[in-house]
């Protein structure tokens, strides 16, 4: 890659908005063109027209990367040594991104031609999970090109774990179940090539292909990613809330969709709902707390964390650990009015009773959907059953 200060300008739904530049410190620096009036991101507000970051890569833009396994085909593919070279993949990848802000190098002589093959080059996506952005032909789902409508991504299951496109599927639908088809992502079941997928809308563009602005919570919180892509989880859920109140355009509506949604993750035992799973999306209105996305019940894997993603109440709970009466005090803590907090958890009572999760005949007792719904039956007692 360049043995140059790396520049490149920073796009806003395409347009340039401004530059960011490595500093002669080894941080970076982001700077609005003159004449920009709009905030291009939350931690930057156009009313300071500079903003600058010590170290390494600003974490706004961090988090516009991959993790894993999308991370390392791009470094192999655009011949980067260095995975954690966050800006030189940006700069291959990055023009395209999640939400409206893109990043497209100044200069390209010194970025060398990515391998045919690589994931697509001017395009990337954020997180760990092995995925790809693709377009639907007939009943077939494609990797997108470099131009062009890329309506979809793909998560497929990982080499060691075969049930995690089984487990979002079903955490996805229970979900949308209980908390409503709204407020979740839309989803389907898929194949690219002969892989199955689950295959997720975006909802970050519209029908016609427009970006919108979309921001998650390690971007809004300026956390570094970490060496270990850990930032994500250096936060609770109290933080979570206070965004919300400082940046939605309808902060009473989201609280208590915020409130829901964490009883509903607890009750899944889903133990990642991290800062990267929650986002602001635009609306008519202003930011808006996004559709539910990135689901799963985690406690069906022995290798994974038991421990809730965040910290609520000034600790980090075990699963076992989260009762109703938890999260009453978390509501309260928030902001919620009393009343708004026992129809929560009235209406969930209701939606959960209305949607068991039932066991395919003949399944055994270790089998994956047994296992599933026992799990969630255990967690809804404690939340439920005080």
């Amino acid at each position: 890659m360049a043995t140059n200060p790396y520049r490149a300008e920073v796009l806003f739904k395409n347009e340039s908005a401004g530059t960011l530049e490595q500093t002669v410190t080894g941080g970076t620096r982001f700077t609005y063109h003159d004449g920009w009036q709009s905030d291009v991101a939350c931690c930057f507000p156009a009313t300071q027209r500079e903003h600058n970051w010590p170290n390494a890569l600003h974490p706004f833009f961090q988090h516009l990367g991959p993790e894993g396994w999308l991370r390392e085909k791009q470094a192999r593919g655009a011949h980067i040594k260095d995975e954690q070279n966050d800006f030189a993949l940006l700069l291959s990848y990055g023009e395209d991104c999640i939400g409206a802000v893109g990043v497209r190098p100044i200069d390209t002589t010194d970025i060398p031609k990515i391998e045919e093959g690589a994931p697509t080059p001017g395009r990337t996506l954020s997180g760990v999970q092995k995925k790809l952005l693709v377009v639907q032909k007939g009943d077939q789902f494609l990797p997108a090109g470099q131009d062009g409508p890329a309506p979809f991504i793909a998560k497929f299951n990982s080499d060691g774990e075969k049930t995690l496109v089984r487990n979002e599927l079903r955490s996805l639908q229970w979900t949308a179940a209980v908390l409503g088809k709204k407020e979740v992502t839309e989803f389907q079941l898929g194949h690219v090539g002969d892989e199955v997928a689950l295959i997720v809308t975006r909802f970050d563009r519209t029908k016609t292909g427009e970006k919108l602005r979309l921001e998650d919570f390690a971007q809004i919180l300026v956390k570094p990613r970490g060496l270990n892509y850990d930032g994500k989880y250096q936060s609770s859920y109290e933080e979570v809330a206070q965004v919300i109140r400082d940046h939605s355009a309808r902060p009473i509506i989201d609280l208590d969709k915020l409130f829901r949604r964490l009883i509903v993750f607890a009750a899944l035992a889903n133990c990642d709902a991290h800062l990267k799973n929650f986002s602001l999306l635009e609306s008519r209105e202003g930011l808006r707390l996004s559709p539910v996305y990135d689901v799963l019940n985690t406690a069906l894997y022995e290798n994974l964390d038991r421990n809730f993603g965040l910290s609520i109440l000034g600790k980090v709970r075990n699963l076992d650990d989260l009762t109703g009466s938890l999260f009453r005090k978390f509501g309260l803590e928030i902001g919620l009015p009393p009343r708004a907090i026992d129809l929560a958890f009235t209406d969930l009572k209701r939606q959960i009773d209305k949607n068991p999760i039932n066991t395919p005949q003949g399944e055994p007792p270790n089998g994956f959907i047994s296992r599933f719904a026992e799990g969630v039956r255990n967690q809804c007692l404690r939340l439920f059953e005080e």
